[in-house]
Order: C-alpha cells, then sequence, then structure tokens
C-alpha cells in the first residue's frame, strides 16, 4: 500500500510508460503524474514533492531545463533522470545542472523502486512497509514473523523471504527464475531446483492455517482470501 505522505512527481510522456510507472511507484508513495516540460515545470516549482522522477525527452521543455529551473528558484527536491540517452556526456550534463541519480531505459522495476528508495532515504523520508497484509494474512516485516489471524505461521528464512517477495509482486507472475534470484542471488553455488522445494514447504505451512489457494503457479492471488 502505498504511503501517502510521500508525494513523488512523475514526468514523462509516453502515456503508457507513465501509467507502468506510476504503478510501480504507487507501491510506496502518492504519484503525480505529468505528461509535458511545461506542466512539469510548474509542478516541480510550485508543489511540494519528496522526489522528481523525470524523462529528459519531453514536450514543450525538456528535463535539463527542468531542474535547471528548480535549482535556480533553490528547489533541492531530489531528481532521478529516466532517459534512453546512456553516454556519459549526458550523464554528466544531467549532474552539472542538479540531477541527483540517472535510470536508463530500459530498467527493470526493482532497480526503479532501490534507487527512488535510496534518494527519498537520502533526503530523510522512510518508506519502509512495517507490515504487509493479505486478507487476514499479516508479514509483520519488522520482525519476519508471520500470522493467519491469531495463528502464528512458523516459516524459515527463505520460505518468509519468498513470501515477503510473492506477497509485493501480488497478482503478478513470478518465474522460479525470479524467485531465485531475488532470494538466494545470482552467486549463489545451488540450483534453481530449491526453489520448488521450498515452495512446497511454504504452500504446506500456509494450507495448515487454512490458505489452501493462497500460492498458485509462483503468484499470489488477491487480498479477498480468507
Amino acid at each position: 500500500m502505498a504511503n501517502s505522505s510521500v508525494k513523488i512527481l512523475l514526468i514523462e510522456d509516453d502515456k503508457i510508460l507513465n501509467d507502468d510507472i506510476t504503478a510501480m511507484l504507487s507501491e510506496i508513495a502518492e504519484v503525480k503524474q505529468v505528461f509535458n516540460g511545461a506542466d512539469g515545470e510548474y509542478e516541480a516549482v510550485e508543489a511540494p514533492y519528496d522526489l522528481i522522477v523525470s524523462d529528459l525527452m519531453l514536450p514543450e521543455m525538456n528535463g535539463l531545463d527542468i531542474i535547471k529551473e528548480m535549482r535556480d528558484a533553490h528547489i533541492e527536491t531530489p531528481v532521478l533522470i529516466l532517459t534512453a540517452k546512456d553516454s556519459v556526456d549526458d550523464k554528466v550534463k544531467g549532474f552539472e545542472v542538479g540531477a541527483d541519480d540517472y535510470l536508463t531505459k530500459p530498467f527493470h522495476r526493482e532497480e526503479l523502486l532501490a534507487r527512488v528508495e535510496a534518494l527519498l532515504r537520502r533526503a530523510g523520508i522512510d518508506t519502509e512497509e512495517k507490515e504487509i497484509n493479505i486478507g487476514n494474512l499479516k508479514i509483520h516485516l519488522s520482525n519476519r514473523t508471520v500470522t493467519v489471524g491469531n495463528q502464528n505461521v512458523q516459516l524459515v528464512g527463505k520460505e518468509y523471504d519468498i513470501l515477503v517477495y510473492l506477497a509485493k509482486n501480488k497478482n503478478i507472475i513470478i518465474t522460479k527464475d525470479q524467485i531465485f534470484d531475488r532470494v538466494w542471488g545470482l552467486d549463489s553455488d545451488t540450483t534453481t531446483s530449491v526453489v520448488n522445494i521450498y515452495l512446497n514447504n511454504l504452500r504446506r505451512k500456509l494450507e495448515s492455517v487454512g490458505k489452501n489457494d493462497l500460492i498458485e503457479d509462483d503468484k499470489i492471488l488477491n487480498d479477498d482470501i480468507t
């Protein structure tokens, strides 16, 4: 669930990409969508935001000019540039006018979220969720415990990590390779077959507390399962 106290301005003229990024960022913040540079500059200068995510190539005013206008107006809101340009010169120009970070398209959802959260933390803003709720199942992130109603679900480390990963990607198909890369890491000396073992154990433990259909084909189904 988005933290409504954290506000992000997204300036991106591609409607589909803007909507996709908004869906990603809405997990951690309230997102204001803007589709051209002029409106983006107005919002950036006139309204308070905790972070601005902006494309470079925009109609009416480009991203570099938006940042320059902000910094000239002594607005220090962190800015993450999203762009298809990946040359060193382009990056240097962005940093010279006051950008705080740079992410080249195409990018992975998790890298975008990691960079956004890092910039927010640097600005002293905590976006960390304390709890994930799926129906009456609660994942308590502060102490790595899981409850269903008043019942505790005893999960070992990797089982818990898989459940959290699936819960944060609710209603999205997640491949076993993705689970393996996220939970075990690319440098692990084990194989992806270990994912099946942990998923089976996780399913069995969830079924023991009445969550028979929570995980299907490696995805969390929906919020309505109780």
